[in-house]
């Protein structure tokens, strides 16, 4: 890979480029899924292509191909260099990227078994055991189970000299129980919605979960959900899992410090952000017991790697310490604008096609000292809600409104009724700002997201968000269920 690399390097040397980067990526792929006991879908696919980015006299220029000889990587490459040229016309400023050492180096996701080894049949049954437990009651008309893998294989050179082998391996699993009766739907799914368990592991990742054990309650939740009361309205202290807290920290803390949106240069499709320049080490985004951290290191999240697509070694960084905002997520390009001098390793692209762009890596928000059940304890009147299920949030990303599948009415201390279509509002300082609890260690884990969208034309990244459950003060309930 590295004499096709160098046939990129050497003509934009010799174009007058400043810096070169080429990105060959092989990616391998698989979904299965199970739908009332038939094969819903099984899809395997395989991409083999690169991508050159140039700076030319201050500008970007991009070409990807997905013929990767000679011939191809000459063509895209003079095609990125004729494109730099075009746009160091139109530019506002030179682009000067951040110091960043030479790498070369190999690293990979740590897994122990390689799923795409594993058998077809293995896979369908264990997804068989699973369906033949959620549909055991006829009121659930709708049982899906489901595995998704992902391998993607890159080497990334450079004209500084850097020359990256890097291979990430990504495994998910779920399910989801949909019950109907009487004119009325409820939906129940584990461990999360959204595609359920999805680590950087291989198919370890199924064998050692807990799916077989909890069907048979998410079955009878959903049926639960059938004859419950409605979320009530009103002014109320909820207590929100880890799975839909980890999608909280997505859309209210992860969004609005990606340093392109709050630049503005990243507003089609996904908005801009509230949190600008001057609000840096000013702002009391939360409460004093939140800390929220960006880990590219953290074992199993989605965007832990090795480096990120600028060749930046993985870190972890502080986004809000102490309740005070302290960071931004930024690549090499932006990481001069907060006057650090360095990228945090957060610019990653969607495959070989499309050039890198900030992307969230995994946000997490740090533990508490609580168990579940003392906050629960100390609960007198609130509500305990579970798993998303619908969101919705403005483009500077301060309003918000989220739904989620099911809750429990807490009242002195005691867990009561359960209650179908919960939701909450509010405004994101504020909502941080009402954080007075957050759980332990024990309660902890990584939360991912498989399918985060952004830019246009729209990218898909994945990452994680570590969260524990956490209790959040006067918080409006009810509105819109």
């Amino acid at each position: 890979m590295k004499e096709l690399a160098n046939i990129a390097l050497n003509i934009t040397q010799m174009e007058g480029a400043s810096y070169t980067d080429i990105r060959i990526i092989l990616a391998r792929s698989e979904s299965i899924a199970l739908k009332n006991g038939v094969i819903g879908h099984i899809n395997k696919g395989e991409s083999l292509g690169f991508g050159v980015r140039v700076i030319i006299n201050g500008g970007w220029g991009f070409s990807s191909s997905s013929r990767l000889n000679k011939e191809g990587i000459e063509e895209a490459t003079r095609l990125a260099c004729r494109t730099a040229r075009t746009t160091s016309s139109l530019k506002l400023r030179d682009i000067h990227l951040t110091p960043e050492p030479i790498y070369n180096e190999i690293w990979q996701t740590p897994y122990a078994i390689d799923p795409f080894k594993v058998s077809l049949e293995e896979k369908l049954t264990f997804l068989a055991q699973i369906d033949k437990i959620l549909r055991a009651d006829t009121r659930i008309k709708v049982a899906i189970s489901s595995m998704d893998f992902f391998n993607e294989h890159q080497w990334l050179a450079t004209s500084e000299g850097t020359f990256i082998d890097q291979s990430l391996m990504r495994s998910a699993a779920g399910f989801s129980a949909m019950a109907v009766d009487k004119g009325e739907m409820q939906i129940r799914s584990y461990p999360s919605s959204h595609g359920g368990l999805s680590m950087s592991m291989g198919y370890e990742l199924v064998r050692e979960s807990d799916f077989l054990e909890n069907a048979e309650r998410i079955r009878d939740e959903a049926i639960a959900l059938l004859t419950a009361p409605k979320c009530p309205q009103g002014e109320k202290d909820i207590i929100l899992d880890g799975a839909q807290l980890a999608l909280q920290i997505h859309e209210s803390c992860g969004h609005p410090t990606e340093l392109d949106r709050v630049l503005g240069s990243e507003a089609d499709y996904a908005g801009t952000s509230f949190l600008l320049l001057d609000q840096l080490h000013k702002l009391q985004y939360g409460s004093e017991i939140v800390d929220l951290i960006i880990d590219g290191t953290v074992p199993g999240g989605l965007a832990t790697v090795g480096f990120d697509d600028d060749g930046v070694r993985a870190g972890r960084y502080y986004i809000v310490k102490e309740g005070r905002f302290v960071g931004y997520q930024t690549n090499r390009e932006l990481g001069r604008i907060t006057g650090e001098n360095f990228s945090r390793g957060c610019n990653r692209a969607d495959g070989f096609s499309a050039p890198p762009m900030i992307r969230q890596s995994n946000l997490s928000l740090m533990p508490g000292e609580w168990t579940l059940e003392e906050l629960i304890e100390d609960t007198q009147d609130g509500i305990y809600m579970i798993n998303n299920k619908s969101w919705s949030i403005d483009q500077r990303r301060l309003n918000f409104q989220f739904g989620c599948e099911i809750a429990w009415e807490i009242k002195k201390g005691k867990i009561g009724r359960i209650f179908k279509d919960p939701t909450y509002q509010g405004m994101t300082i504020q909502f941080w700002n009402s954080c007075d609890a957050i759980c332990n260690q024990d309660n902890w884990r990584l939360w991912g997201v498989l399918n985060c969208g952004k830019g246009q034309p729209n990218q898909r990244a994945e990452m994680s968000h570590g969260a524990a459950s956490a209790r959040f003060r006067k918080v409006r309930v009810g509105i819109g269920s």
